[in-house]
């Protein structure tokens, strides 16, 4: 077996409508109803589905909202982007460079409104 990339991840929710607001306004992600009661945050090639933690199927039974812990890149400066989220009012948790998967990245990191850890990273 060959693993060539990555597609999507799928995040339990308690307020799905919360997550479309605060990843499209905040983080500028398109959003959208993939199909009835099944959202999505798109952003590059990749998508967040938004799963509705009271209708999650039995499949989907161990997960919990607010237990993600992800890094996406972003074309934006990292200080534009905590810029931009200290003035949505979201807390930063830490700020500097990491080990990202290409080599180190100068990283920002927060919680979305579920609790999920959002780290948004630039290469160096």
């Amino acid at each position: 077996m060959e693993i060539t990339g990555f597609d999507h991840i799928v995040l339990s929710c308690r307020d799905v409508a919360g997550m479309v607001r605060f990843y499209g306004a905040v983080l500028g992600c398109r959003t959208g109803e993939e199909r009835p009661g099944k959202w999505a945050i798109w952003f590059g090639a990749h998508k967040i589905s938004l799963q509705d933690e009271a209708a999650k199927p039995a499949l989907a039974a161990g997960t919990l909202p607010g237990t993600g812990n992800f890094c996406v890149l972003s074309a934006w400066p990292v200080a534009e982007v905590a810029r931009r989220l200290e003035s949505a009012g979201v807390g930063i948790l830490d700020r500097g460079e990491k080990s990202g998967a290409m080599g180190p990245i100068d990283s920002v990191y927060f919680h979305d409104p579920e609790g999920n850890l959002v780290e948004i990273a630039n290469r160096l």
